[in-house]
């Protein structure tokens, strides 16, 4: 069986629209999404609204957790100041114009989702988490190591973990287990800055992941927010004019 793994939606409704199509396209029919539904594009209502209406099971990212409990915007040492501004900028707009019902229901998100399977070769178990199991504004990248993750899902007795948060995709093996980033579908920090999910395969001998890369169009985004009250910043950034870690 199939199951499709979303993340870091970020208010863009047009990249989430394309890839649920792809997702449907691809003839599955579970759908699992790991938060930050909102803050940087002019639709989080409208995404919001989408993952309610079609019963995706969510978790509570950072972003989420920060406009359901209106939380204040600390400055990045990372930033320039320029871009700890805009940013705050875009908070507020999300605060200011997201309902009341949907504040409310991203505050009632729960902070982590296990699935287990049981197939012939035993059971398989799947932790999903927006950043780690323990945070999710703590950021892990490909890069970095491992072992306090791999001790975690050995005392879960977890098989898999898939995170978002960092906005860049992968696909590890690592002492046994599998790691993966499932990416960001409306705001990629790689170059390209295409929309990405994950497929989960789950079979007999374990579980494999593919990472789904996918085109969208761009510039209505772009334009949505160039007419929006979001900082053209945002839009700048989708269009590759700023540093893909920022």
């Amino acid at each position: 069986m199939k199951i499709a793994i979303i993340s870091d939606i970020h208010g863009n409704i047009i990249a989430l629209e394309h890839v649920l199509k792809d997702i449907k396209e691809n003839g599955i029919e579970q759908i699992y999404c790991l938060g930050d539904l909102v803050d940087y594009a002019p639709w989080d209502n409208e995404v919001i609204t989408c993952i309610r209406d079609k019963n995706i099971p969510c978790i509570m990212g950072n972003h989420d957790e920060r406009i359901a409990f209106d939380q204040a915007v600390t400055s990045f040492d990372y930033l320039t100041q320029d871009e700890n501004n805009w940013r705050a900028q875009a908070v507020a707009y999300a605060k200011r114009t997201i309902t009341a019902d949907n504040k409310r229901w991203l505050g009632e998100l729960p902070f982590q989702i296990e699935l287990t399977y049981k197939l012939s070769g035993g059971y398989r178990r799947i932790l999903l988490v927006h950043a780690t199991p323990d945070s999710n504004k703590v950021y892990i990248y490909e890069k970095d190591s491992k072992s306090d993750l791999i001790a975690y899902l050995d005392r879960r007795a977890a098989d898999v973990i898939v995170m978002g948060h960092t906005h860049l995709p992968y696909v590890q093996q690592v002492s046994g287990k599998l790691i993966v980033n499932s990416g960001a579908v409306g705001r990629s920090r790689e170059e390209e800055r295409t929309a990405s999910y994950v497929i989960l395969e789950i079979c007999a001998t374990g579980v494999l992941a593919e990472i789904r890369r996918l085109n969208y169009p761009i510039e209505k985004v772009v334009e949505g927010i160039y007419n929006s009250e979001i900082p053209d910043y945002y839009a700048d950034f989708l269009l590759g004019k700023y540093s893909g870690v920022r």
